[in-house]
């Protein structure tokens, strides 16, 4: 084997080119020797590895080709902007701070570019992945040729549902309105690109009012609103700010039916509490029945404790009102009813609950407490209240006290207050029954579920 020794090897001619070796031959280079390249390469092409910056990023950026990028989205979703698409080019991305599943990577394919065939922009939305997309052409454009923890690199997608009496409301949304009961079946969950949650309102049944006694607490009323959920609409003051995100799967849906109005004939009894609503992860309790007027001996006066209590009955100045976010969620789903006026003088009982405010008392002028006022919520794109609480009953000269503000609650009934009964899917509270030839309280109103997405 014959050795050549120099420093340098140049073009015979300014400028010319060097041809090592003709076709067919092969050069090794032995183990331990570097080579060191200060200037442009051409037609080597890549072997699938990159360089990795050591700099994290933790906003919006440019990718290199040959570069490979720890990125921390704990702060926010970021963009990553790929190079131009050329045969060879090679990025990598990392999840540095095990945040994608929360704040998604989207790969803006920089115009005209493809991704596995597809324009839609990439999405890196699992926890802990590392993806290395290398360019081919353009009809494939990028290609994931390793990952860790990521099956593919998807466009976005958004949540699909069945179920209810569906809607479409401010161009990209759903809504889905369950009167009775029924399931909510999502067959597409989405992801984070798209949309992957739902927003909620679930109203329970609200209790009836009590025979010559307390209004009927309203159904308890839970209500979410995430703008990047289901859009800009005006919600209840008691919206929570999480959403639930949904998988492909039936969520049987619980629709509270209204409590019955108390007996009219002796013994004189309290409203029936309304029953629960349900989804998903979501109950609302029923509202809690008005106190009926029996003597304490045969029945108590008391208010029943529920999604908003119920009225105390005026029989007994010690007949408690019913109490309201029972069980206890935040944020709260009602409020207290109000307390009776006491057998000594004219007779007056406690207003039901409502969802924003507790019951009135019975107490002053002969006139019964009012219902408690309901909540307002334009999830269905219209502005509808629910959830009032029952005005209380009243002696047979006296004011029954009137229903909730909202209008979903009823008021007692004086004589000249005949409908006690609250109207369907209001979860509002019935009215408490008057001293008259009919004592019986008011039937409580049925609830509702409304659940609101993006779909596209």
């Amino acid at each position: 084997m014959s050795e050549i020794k120099v420093n340098k090897i140049s073009p015979r001619t300014a400028c010319g080119t060097t041809t090592l070796g003709d076709s067919g031959d092969t050069f090794t280079i032995p183990a331990g020797v570097t080579i060191t390249n200060n200037g442009t390469q051409t037609g080597f092409g890549r072997t699938g590895a990159v360089n990795w910056n050591t700099t994290v990023k933790t906003g919006d950026f440019t990718a290199v080709n040959g570069e490979g990028y720890f990125v921390n989205s704990t702060s926010g979703t970021i963009t990553v902007t790929l190079p131009a698409g050329s045969a060879g080019a090679i990025i990598g991305i990392k999840d540095y701070a095990q945040t994608f599943d929360t704040n998604a990577v989207t790969l803006d394919l920089n115009g005209s570019d493809k991704a596995g065939g597809s324009t839609d922009n990439p999405i890196l939305d699992t926890e802990g992945t590392s993806v290395t997309l290398v360019f081919i052409d353009s009809t494939q454009g990028w290609l994931v040729t390793s990952d860790g923890l990521q099956s593919s690199a998807e466009g976005p997608k958004y949540v699909a549902a069945t179920g209810g009496t569906i809607t479409t409301v401010c161009t990209n949304y759903k809504v889905h309105t369950f009167t009775s009961p029924g399931t909510f079946t999502v067959t597409c969950a989405g992801n984070a690109g798209g949309s992957n949650s739902v927003d909620y309102l679930v109203s329970a049944g609200g209790g009836g009012g009590g025979a010559f006694g307390g209004g009927g607490g309203a159904g308890g009323f839970r209500e979410s609103k995430v703008a990047a959920t289901s859009g800009c609409w005006s919600a209840s003051p008691l919206a929570a700010t999480t959403s639930i995100t949904v998988s492909a799967s039936g969520y049987p849906i619980t629709v509270g039916a209204g409590g019955a109005g108390g007996c009219c004939g002796s013994p004189q009894i309290k409203g029936a509490s309304g029953s629960n609503s349900v989804f998903s992860t979501i109950t609302s309790a029923g509202g809690g029945g008005g106190g009926g007027n029996s003597p304490a001996a045969t029945a108590p006066h008391s208010g029943e404790d529920g999604g908003s209590g119920g009225g105390a009955s005026n029989q007994n100045a010690t007949g408690n009102a019913g109490s309201g976010n029972s069980p206890s969620v935040s944020p709260a789903q009602g409020k207290d009813g109000g307390t009776g006026g006491g057998s000594a003088g004219p007779h007056r009982a406690g207003g039901g609950g409502g969802a924003t405010t507790v019951g009135g008392n019975g107490s002053g002028g002969g006139t019964a407490g009012a219902g408690g006022t309901g909540a307002t919520s334009s999830i269905t794109s219209s502005p509808v209240a629910r959830a009032g609480g029952g005005g209380g009953g009243s002696g047979a000269n006296d004011t029954g006290g009137a229903g909730s503000p909202c209008g979903t609650g009823k008021p007692g009934a004086a004589a000249s207050v005949p409908d006690k009964n609250a109207a369907a899917n209001t979860s509002g509270g019935g009215g408490g029954g008057h001293n008259g030839p009919n004592r019986g309280g008011g039937s409580g109103g049925s609830g509702i579920v409304i659940v609101r997405y993006k779909f596209q």
